[in-house]
């Protein structure tokens, strides 16, 4: 997150981890300017309009394919004058599932929201030293709020997450979280050199697909690693809610070992099968590039990839725009008649 940029955010069609509060951040941008081959595009002109489709929505996940994205208009939102947090534990994950799913669609509630599975409760616990008789099993969840009416807020929020089955943890595992949360990609290089292979992935779906799409994903990932002969650790969070659905992030741990890239390869396809299988996007935040664009036609159909297709030749008749991403590397690019 250190080395974001804000344009980076619009062309991967990034989310934010205050989502719950402050929406996606995909959803935050009011106009856009782009420079492709064949010309700047410059978008969003006022605060609303019904002049065709909404060509903004178009180069936010573009990944660049299009062009480089110059300028961001973007709506903003004051400081928060207060900060306050409660972390909360389940007896299992489908329990603080529904919690969630409560919370988020009575609406007014936290600005961060967040679960994890007993898989990373157990890691995050002895990270920090916190593992107890009332905390060493179960799901764990992490609630920020910000801004105004917080009391209020975080009053209603305990009512629902109490009556679905949570209690309360207090103030200190959310406030972990809160110092350490972008240090994780740091970890990976100390975990490498310690023999131990580390990867994520994430994907979201409604409501009624997320027990099904995150016991897929998990039975993917545990079934390839032993395939290639390791046990993997895989571990599981909610960061993102809506009232329809949740987004599910997971990080999967296994043994170092010299195919390690190439085993990877093969489990991250049978992932991504499994993925498309129980009904989930083949990515949430992290946009397709180069490795999800199998996917891309059978999440968004053949005529949908047509589409995004044209419009590259339109703009990129040469394809030398991030040549491979989204579409694809076997994405046709036509040969301009001479002197065209």
């Amino acid at each position: 997150f250190r080395y974001a940029t804000i344009g980076g955010f619009a062309a991967a069609r990034s989310s934010g981890q205050n989502s719950a509060g402050y929406g996606r951040f995909d959803a935050m941008v009011t106009g856009i300017r782009v420079a492709t081959p064949t010309g700047d595009v410059d978008l969003g002109r006022s605060p609303g309009s019904a002049a065709g489709p909404d060509l903004v929505r178009l180069f936010l996940g573009s990944e660049g394919i299009y062009g480089v994205i110059t300028e961001v208009r973007v709506r903003v939102h004051p400081v928060p004058a207060e900060r306050v947090m409660e972390s909360w534990a389940f007896p299992d994950f489908a329990t603080g599932a529904a919690a969630l799913r409560a919370v988020v669609q009575h609406g007014g509630g936290p600005t961060v929201i967040r679960l994890s599975d007993e898989a990373e409760t157990s890691v995050s616990l002895a990270q920090v030293g916190r593992i107890g008789k009332a905390l060493a099993k179960g799901a764990s969840a992490v609630t920020v709020f910000e801004g105004d009416d917080v009391a209020a807020r975080r009053a209603r929020t305990a009512a629902l997450l109490q009556a679905a089955g949570g209690a309360s943890s207090g103030e200190g595992p959310s406030e972990d979280w809160l110092r350490t949360r972008f240090d994780g990609p740091y970890l990976r290089d100390a975990l490498l050199d310690a023999g131990v292979f580390c990867e994520t992935l994430e994907t979201a779906t409604r409501w009624s697909r997320l027990e099904g799409l995150r016991e897929a994903v998990t039975r993917a990932l545990k079934s390839g690693f032993a395939g290639a002969g390791r046990k993997a650790f895989v571990m599981c969070h909610v960061s993102h809610v809506y009232p329809t659905g949740a987004s599910l992030y997971f990080t999967v741990l296994a043994p170092l070992g010299a195919d390690a890239q190439e085993a990877w390869s093969g489990i991250k396809r049978r992932v991504g099968d499994a993925i498309m299988a129980a009904g989930g996007t083949i990515s949430h935040h992290h946009a397709v590039g180069r490795d999800h664009a199998p996917w891309l036609g059978e999440e968004i159909g053949d005529t949908g990839v047509r589409i995004l297709a044209a419009v590259k030749r339109e703009l990129d008749p040469d394809g030398i725009m991030n040549p491979g991403a989204v579409l694809g590397a076997a994405t046709p690019v036509p040969v301009r008649a001479a002197g065209a």
